[in-house]
């Protein structure tokens, strides 16, 4: 049987670091994120519902979505982010679990979906144990603002808009403490995949 894991962590956290470490493993690596713009390109079926839903006034010339239009409008209005989610998440999902099952049948061992809302969504019943990334807050907030270039409260209300990294941390099997450097960051995975017979 392969092992599922549930990769999840906070923005900033350095989740993204971690999935990385996963493929350097050679232990591959299913992104939701990759995914949920992959189902929204022409020819997919989300892509015709999000234009049924939203008009066309939300394309481009060359007719691909535009993200920063689509955005503008459901940031302001909840309804039409549930609707948007409500088109787009039980897509991603379904080719996720596409993923993960060809990866089953090709006999890997060990699975990684990278869900950054794991918990939010409560999808943590598609794996088998779930590794959060944690950075303590004031770590976390620093390296939003030095990424993305935020200020202080925009990167605040980016944090705030999620489940906190502690409880996040509460809820998961098993947690990655970032704080510190890259290597002691792939020594505490490394320690986990044993612990878990992965390595």
């Amino acid at each position: 049987m392969a092992l599922i894991i549930g990769l999840t962590g906070s923005i900033a956290s350095g989740k993204s670091t971690v999935s990385h470490m996963f493929h350097d493993l050679n232990i591959p690596v299913v992104d939701a994120d990759k995914i949920s713009r992959e189902v929204v390109n022409r020819g997919e079926k989300a892509y015709q519902e999000i234009i049924d839903v939203f008009g066309e006034g939300i394309l481009t010339k060359s007719k691909i979505i535009d993200r920063k239009k689509l955005g503008a409008i459901i940031f302001k209005d909840e309804t039409k982010r549930n609707q948007l989610n409500g088109i787009v998440h039980p897509a991603v999902r379904e080719r996720m679990l596409e993923k993960r099952d060809t990866y089953v049948e090709a006999g890997e061992k060990c699975i990684v979906l990278d869900i950054p809302l794991l918990f939010e969504s409560k999808l943590t019943h598609f794996v088998d144990k779930t590794l959060v990334v944690f950075v303590d807050e004031d770590v976390q907030l620093q390296r939003l603002m030095e990424r993305d270039g935020y200020t202080e409260e925009e990167a605040d209300q980016r944090i705030q808009s999620q489940i906190p990294v502690k409880e996040k941390a509460k809820l998961a099997d098993a947690v990655i403490n970032n704080n510190g450097t890259i290597n002691e960051t792939n020594q505490q995975l490394k320690q986990i995949l044993h612990d878990w017979q992965v390595l």
